[in-house]
């Protein structure tokens, strides 16, 4: 019989957690995620042991499947039960990646419930689920090109963007019947999502990139494209291909239209795309990037003895190559409640800061930041009866921004070949951009 249910995702996130008979403590997830990391050998073994607690786990889409129990119980049939269990989120949801399992974590403790009663296996019949299950599934929404109210450059995301999008990505697929036909061009964006979380001694401590590869096409139908991506292009930790530098995702999934014949040999996607806008391709990167993170802060926080004012030093670093720049770069920075306000000293004239007092923080705003360049700032708070460790009451800093032509995963897109009966050259369009999901700098 199974004690525990709980799935992790690479990094060691607690995703799903369910007790069924209270044999074990939460502690055990922790246990199993040290013992499982590790181990000398790349793959772990499929059953551990702890004091008197059997760990049988799966993995799955970069997830960990792990069922513990106390009594001696078929491994088998817990192995088989754990892959049919993320086979069956897979059949609710589509697909399965760590994002679908937290958007979906209602359906899947419904699951469980049905699926299981007091640790017995009950049934995994997705014709019998069906019949029981309410909880309807919740989609991840992808950001649609067409929507371009809050796009900025080369087609990412922003919070407040000052940049303006690119006329030709904003063109409707057809604005009336009579167009249609009469465009012959295809637009790729490369678009990556960064999530950061630094140590307050400069350790990194979490990096996570989400990418994908999005098209607005306007090609003729029948029309085959190839897209040929980096030589060196790896998925998990295969052995490394080419000769350049690596570029290597954790996990990858891509569009059915997609015909992989060519990939494994020579990393080139094929498809007959339809008219419109489609995701071609998912990636996740997670913990070691090829190149340097894009920003590093060193601040410097002190007490003012002589008088209820705090001094908050910044300096950032912009560690992108000399020619590229980071756009519409915001820092945040929460400061004692008791502030009551504000005076700055800012390196260039082009930088902006302010106190906001209902979320007592300070905005630092920055709207181009050259790559290789830094920047600092020096923030005088006057606070109302400071209290014995101010300091304390700083930060943490998170940042947003958005990098143009820029990859963190150094993805780059080889070549986009298309073959058409249709005399004319088409016009191909490739970009990319990087956007800061969660940048986070503990102070």
């Amino acid at each position: 019989m199974i004690s525990q249910i709980f799935i992790l995702s690479c990094r060691g996130d607690h995703l799903i957690y369910k007790n069924f008979r209270g044999e074990a403590g939460n502690e055990v997830v922790n246990i199993f995620y040290q013992k499982v990391t590790t181990l000398p050998e790349n793959q772990a073994p499929v059953i551990m042991n702890h004091e008197g607690l059997h760990f049988i786990h799966v993995r799955q889409s970069g997830l960990y499947f792990v069922a513990t129990a106390r009594t001696n119980v078929s491994p088998f049939t817990i192995i088989e039960f754990l892959n049919r269990f993320a086979s069956l989120i897979k059949d609710y949801c589509g697909t399965l990646n760590e994002k679908l399992v937290r958007l979906n974590f209602a359906l899947i403790y419904e699951l469980l419930d049905e699926m299981l009663d007091y640790g017995y296996i009950q049934t995994t019949s997705t014709d019998i689920l069906k019949n029981f299950i309410q909880t309807e599934v919740v989609d991840t929404k992808p950001s649609s090109l067409f929507d371009l109210s809050n796009i900025g450059l080369f087609g990412a995301d922003t919070q407040q963007s000052k940049v303006a999008p690119s006329a030709a990505a904003s063109r409707p697929v057809f604005s009336s019947r009579s167009e249609q036909g009469s465009k012959n061009e295809v637009f790729l964006d490369v678009i990556e999502r960064l999530t950061v979380v630094i140590g307050s001694n400069g350790t990194v401590m979490k990096v996570d990139v989400q990418g994908e590869i999005r098209m607005k096409c306007f090609l003729p139908s029948g029309s085959e494209l190839r897209i040929g991506l980096n030589e060196e292009f790896s998925i998990g930790k295969s052995e490394l291909r080419g000769y350049g530098t690596a570029v290597r995702v954790d996990e990858c999934s891509f569009h059915e239209v997609v015909k992989l014949d060519d990939f494994d040999s020579n990393r080139i996607l094929k498809l007959h795309p339809p008219q419109g806008e489609l995701t071609i391709m998912h990636y996740q990167l997670s913990d070691d990037l090829p190149s340097v993170l894009p920003f590093r802060l060193f601040p410097t926080v002190e007490k003012d003895l002589n008088s209820n004012r705090l001094m908050v030093h910044l300096k950032l670093r912009c560690d992108l190559p000399p020619k590229s720049q980071a756009l519409n770069v915001r820092v945040h920075l929460p400061v004692p409640k008791n502030t009551i306000s504000l005076s700055q000293e800012l390196s260039s004239p082009d930088q902006t800061a302010e106190l906001q007092q209902s979320t007592k923080s300070i905005q630092w705003v920055i709207s181009r930041f050259p790559g290789g360049s830094q920047l600092s700032a020096l923030f005088k708070l006057e606070v109302h009866s400071l209290s014995t460790s101010p300091t304390l009451e700083v930060g943490p800093v998170s940042m947003s921004f958005e990098l143009p032509m820029h990859t963190c995963s150094g993805l780059r897109i080889r070549f986009l070949r298309l073959s058409s009966l249709q005399t004319g050259l088409p016009h191909r369009w490739v970009r990319y951009a990087t956007h800061s999901d969660s940048y986070v700098i503990r102070v």
